[in-house]
């Protein structure tokens, strides 16, 4: 099992006040698997994903990781399975505005010191369809385009789980649908574990798995009946530009 939730609770302290934003979490996550977790403001959802990005610790329970008890690891640790098993992508796409599209995906690789930055980048560009926009910055992109480029540098260090918080956001539904098209054929051509957050039932349905929460506890966890897939999944290089 490639995720591994045991008793996790995390509490945060607000002045003389504390708020249990998990209680109890029991969760196993196979790799290879497409998970969307769900639920309303409040619900922990957001919690869930800072422990499973390695981003932050649970006050009480276990977390493995490939066998790996990630909960006990200190902080240059966690950093380095950020950096070499985790890819992020978020709902405001996190690029450096004065950067070119190139660049932004080098980033990763900088920090991982990895050779054949150029080439590595370029690949993983070329995987999102975006081989002709290499040297644009990100406000010479559409918002499909600056996601995708957000997509790329999630991939570039080759991670085993790609974790996208509200991923469609910020999109029209259209151009949405081909995002999630991109995470289904990660999914299903190179064995990518994807966990989204999302709020979006209809974004859920494209995954294989939906998982709820509510008030800190996971209250459902469902296989969906049958994958949706979504529009405009086109093969790498050739996904339509909204």
């Amino acid at each position: 099992m490639l995720i591994q939730l045991r008793g996790i609770t995390k509490t945060y302290r607000m002045g003389d006040v504390s708020v249990q934003a998990l209680r109890g979490v029991e969760l196993d996550i196979a790799e290879g698997d497409m998970t969307a977790i769900m639920g309303p403001s409040g619900s922990g959802k957001s919690t869930m994903m800072n422990l499973l990005g390695c981003l932050d610790r649970p006050t009480t329970g276990q977390y493995l990781l490939a066998g790996t008890d990630v909960s006990r690891l200190n902080d240059n640790e966690l950093a380095e399975i950020r950096n070499k098993r985790l890819g992020f992508v978020f709902q405001s796409y996190n690029l450096l505005p004065r950067t070119t599209a190139l660049a932004n995906v080098e980033i990763p690789l900088v920090y991982a010191g990895k050779r054949q930055r150029h080439r590595l980048a370029l690949a993983a560009l070329e995987s999102v369809g975006l081989a002709d926009r290499l040297h644009h910055r990100p406000n010479e992109l559409s918002g499909g385009e600056q996601q995708r480029v957000a997509i790329a540098r999630a991939l570039v260090n080759e991670p085993r789980i790609i974790l996208a918080d509200e991923p469609t956001g910020n999109l029209d539904s259209k151009t949405g649908l081909e995002i999630i098209g991109i995470f289904q054929r990660l999914n299903r051509e190179q064995g990518i574990t994807i966990i989204f957050v999302t709020h979006e039932p209809d974004i859920a349905e494209h995954t294989r798995r939906i998982v709820r929460l509510h008030d800190g506890l996971l209250v459902s966890d469902e296989r969906v009946a049958e994958q949706r897939a979504a529009q405009a999944v086109a093969p790498a290089g050739e996904v339509a530009r909204p």
